[in-house]
């Protein structure tokens, strides 16, 4: 999403090579905002603030989600499909800002808006929100269980789970093949 705003393009290789280089120190992500600190020639702190997502913008998305959406579990473990993922990343109408919506600081002696080091925290976010995509529900202030207004009925909530991790053991310890079902996962299917 980064590399598509062509206004930044200077800037995003040297960004890029600080966050490979582990340059990026604390970074922390919060409801529309961003914070971190740059190791460069000095150390740097920049800040990033994010607007809303527009109500009607966060409700489009949860209604047009809600048909991708196959397992309440991998929704609730933060696993989405892809058809999931590309709307909530479509570029102007998904959950990444547009670059109007973004405000960057850095106390670097760099002029430019976005400076190499708020580029390597853009990026250190990328990286971040690759191994938690849930995060970006934090990061716009919207709640990710509004997703599950909108479900079909018919989404189960054990898509995924294997046959043999719905049933119990009689004794209660554990996973066993052989055991007796829950009396309610019929329901539950």
């Amino acid at each position: 999403n980064l590399e598509s705003y062509r206004d930044f393009e200077s800037r995003l290789p040297r960004g890029r090579t600080y966050v490979r280089n582990g340059s990026v120190l604390d970074l922390q992500i919060a409801p529309l905002a961003v914070t971190a600190i740059v190791s460069g020639s000095s150390l740097y702190t920049v800040e990033i603030k994010i607007a809303a997502a527009p109500k009607a913008q966060w409700q489009a998305i949860c209604r047009d989600c809600a048909s991708g959406i196959d397992s309440l579990v991998d929704l609730l473990q933060g696993r989405f499909s892809k058809a999931v993922m590309e709307r909530l990343c479509r570029q102007g109408e998904g959950l990444f800002p547009e670059p109007s919506r973004i405000k960057f600081s850095c106390d670097c002696l760099d002029y430019a808006d976005m400076c190499k080091h708020v580029a390597a925290v853009l990026y250190g976010v990328g990286a971040r929100l690759d191994h938690k995509p849930e995060l970006l529900f934090q990061l716009r202030a919207v709640d990710e269980s509004d997703l599950l207004l909108n479900l079909d009925a018919s989404v189960t909530l054990s898509t995924t789970m294997a046959a043999d991790e719905r049933i119990l053991q009689a004794d209660g310890g554990g996973v066993n093949n052989q055991s007796h079902a829950l009396p309610w996962r019929d329901e539950l299917e």
